[in-house]
């Protein structure tokens, strides 16, 4: 049974590390905003 605890233990810290992974990445980077374009074929306006 200490076995399962302290891999239930184990796998809750590997969580916690990913959601704050995450959670900074969420916080501290900021997109880079810029301008788009996408070419539209003049077939699709036909329809």
């Amino acid at each position: 049974m200490p076995t399962l605890f302290r891999f239930l233990g184990v796998l809750a810290m590997i969580g916690l590390i990913g959601f704050g992974a995450m959670v900074a990445l969420a916080v501290l980077v900021e997109p880079e905003q810029r301008e788009m374009s996408v070419p539209i074929p003049p077939q699709r306006f036909n329809r």
